[in-house]
């Protein structure tokens, strides 16, 4: 059997992250298939490494198979026959066998030898991946009702803050000082072992955004053109919290001398999402209570792409902020809708366990008019779910007419909405 340690990207300094390795023990042994996605380097592989070291302290090695597909020694089981064949093979009879497959996507027909292997109720199978299509409607529809799906993202800003005050003199830095440095550098978990070389972390994301494009986008969705492509990006980065369309940035593409027709930008946007680049959030008509097909807002993934792909503190301060919670929201577990209401804007319609709260997130309302206009979609909604002002105003709770006005930092650091 494999060693645990040479499976995972395995170091020493690797940042645990609890949370998801909890989440994964509370599922073990449970008849269905773990799915672990996420956009490349948000630590994957470091959490089945630790959820691997959990089970190994009561599983003996031999009912634990790892297998890393990035890995040149596994090239030969990128064959579904030929993986399907060897784990088959240390299959133990007559107790519980664990089987995790790391980048599983890069198997063709991958699904086959899942669904061949899940028929055995002493097989617990875990999965991950980089790409949606991962997930893809025909698999999902295969796997249906028997998968459960564990999104794993970059650093949130408290995990940030335990892995950069364990590895760095630094370590009483006040909260908007450790925010600024959160939304310049990102969360990418490798960067904690290089937070005080700011040209290493450039390095760093160069080499994985290179490998976004070159491995999740060009390769398998055959978009050839780098250059539009890094044009869509930057576009989506600068309109942070804008509604947008393909055919709007196709619009300004034209205006501004590059012929590019719609559908070859929509191309792009869904060859990024479907990498974990960008989420994209569709509209909701809190009046009509109906999706809209029309119209959506893109967020990153993390603001480390900002900080390499715009320069440092890139983009308004605002609508970095407003991504910031939106991750935030994701990682909390809230199916989001960007709000409308009349001609109105909610920024999150935020619904989690059967429960809605309106979200609204300004940098900063101590400007009266700011407030106002700010507030102004919450009174418009006559309903009673939660309605939630974020800023950075650092100051108590507060409330207008019901209204909670909170502290972004104390969101962010684990509050309640």
């Amino acid at each position: 059997m494999l060693d645990i340690r040479q499976t995972a990207y395995y170091t020493e300094e690797s940042f645990s992250r609890r949370e998801y390795v909890e989440k994964l023990l509370s599922w073990q042994n449970q008849h269905v298939i773990k799915v672990i996605t996420g956009v490349r380097r948000a630590g994957k592989s470091v959490v089945l490494r630790d959820f691997c070291k959990e089970i190994s302290k009561s599983v003996p090695s031999e009912q634990i198979t790892f297998l890393n597909f990035e890995m040149l020694e596994n090239e030969e089981l990128l064959e579904y026959h030929a993986l399907h064949s060897v784990l088959k093979s240390r299959l133990v009879p007559w107790t519980k066998n664990y089987i995790i497959l790391d980048e599983i996507q890069l198997v063709e027909n991958f699904e086959k030898v899942i669904d061949s292997l899940f028929v055995n109720p002493n097989v617990d199978i875990y999965l991950t991946g980089s790409n949606a299509n991962l997930l893809s409607s025909e698999i999902a529809t295969l796997l249906s009702g028997r998968y459960v799906e564990l999104h794993i993202l970059p650093f949130s800003f408290l995990e940030f803050q335990t892995a950069y005050k364990s590895h760095f003199s630094d370590k009483n830095l006040d909260m908007p000082t450790l925010y600024t440095k959160f939304i310049t550098f990102g969360g990418f978990p490798y960067l904690h072992n290089i937070y005080e070389h700011h040209e290493n972390i450039r390095d760093y994301l160069s080499g994985l955004y290179a490998t976004i494009v070159l491995k999740d986008i060009q390769q398998r969705k055959k978009i050839s053109d780098t250059i539009l492509l890094e044009k869509v990006v930057k576009f989506a980065l600068v309109h942070t919290g804008n509604l947008l369309s393909p055919k709007k940035i196709s619009d300004t593409f034209v205006s501004s001398g590059r012929k590019t027709a719609p559908l070859t930008v929509e191309n792009c946007l869904t060859a990024l999402c479907e990498s974990f680049l960008f989420y994209k959030l569709n509209r909701y008509d809190i009046k009509g209570k109906e999706t809209l097909k029309t119209l959506e807002k893109y967020y990153a993934v993390d603001m480390g792409l900002k900080f390499f792909m715009l320069g440092a503190r890139g983009g308004d301060e605002g609508h970095i902020l407003e991504n910031v919670v939106f991750i935030e929201l994701k990682r909390r577990g809230y199916e989001l809708f960007v709000g409308k209401f009349d001609d109105l804007e909610v920024d999150f319609v935020a619904v989690k366990d059967g429960k809605t709260n309106y979200v609204q997130v300004s940098l900063t309302v101590r400007d009266e008019e700011t407030l106002k206009r700010e507030l102004k979609p919450f009174y418009a909604i006559k309903d009673a779910f939660p309605k939630i002002l974020i800023t950075m105003d650092n100051a108590p709770v507060i409330y207008h007419d019901g209204i909670k006005q909170l502290f972004a930092l104390d969101f962010l650091n684990g509050g309640e909405l």
